[in-house]
């Protein structure tokens, strides 16, 4: 088995995705090179940080061309879903519109501001969440959320519904973090490894 990208664009939280993934007894390669990226069975896109810094790092690597063109599955984490969506409302930022949906800023009136804790999701059966309850929580820290769209597979709320979790042919996306959602979190990691290529 071709080793699973992970793709390397400066935006943090990296460790605990190979962690997670060398739990499950898989060794991924963290890169940047596209050839690597097209080559490999599956990528995972993680994230965490600010889209017009991340956006403007995958620009310089060619990424925001390469990224919506692969062919196998794609898993995009937290900042890696917002990236895939459309625009965000973070410095006005166009990204790379794999999911035709609007990343917006969750308005002051929901309460704290990012949203961070344990929170279920609203969801049908997908092979992503085979095995996931819906009494089951995930660990969740953003300020910005993708709107509903007809991608959306998993919804979320926090004073307004959210895509917590989206598809869009080969590409997944989740807006929590897999990886730090202890062995709920674990199962979709190992679902995504086992989607077919």
């Amino acid at each position: 088995m071709k080793e699973i990208a992970i793709v390397k664009y400066n935006a943090g939280n990296i460790q605990s995705v190979i962690n997670a993934l060398e739990r499950l007894g898989v060794k991924p390669v963290v890169t940047d090179d596209q050839n690597w990226l097209v080559s490999a069975q599956k990528v995972i896109f993680p994230g965490v940080g600010e889209a017009s810094t991340a956006m403007k790092y995958l620009k310089e690597k060619d990424l925001d061309q390469l990224l919506p063109k692969l062919k196998q599955p794609v898993l995009g984490i937290c900042l890696g879903l917002q990236l895939m969506c459309t625009h965000s409302e973070e410095n006005d930022t166009p990204m790379l519109d794999i999911f035709p949906a609007e990343v917006k800023r969750f308005p002051d009136k929901v309460g704290k501001i990012p949203h961070m804790g344990w929170n279920q999701l609203e969801f049908n059966d997908h092979p992503l969440l085979h095995g996931i309850s819906q009494k089951d929580s995930f660990y969740f820290v953003h300020s910005y959320y993708a709107e509903l769209s007809q991608y959306t597979i998993a919804k979320g709320n926090y004073g307004i519904p959210f895509s917590a979790v989206m598809q869009r042919d080969n590409f997944y996306a989740t807006q929590f973090h897999p990886e730090k959602s202890s062995h709920v979190g674990g199962k979709i990691i190992e679902n995504f490894i086992n989607i077919p290529s």
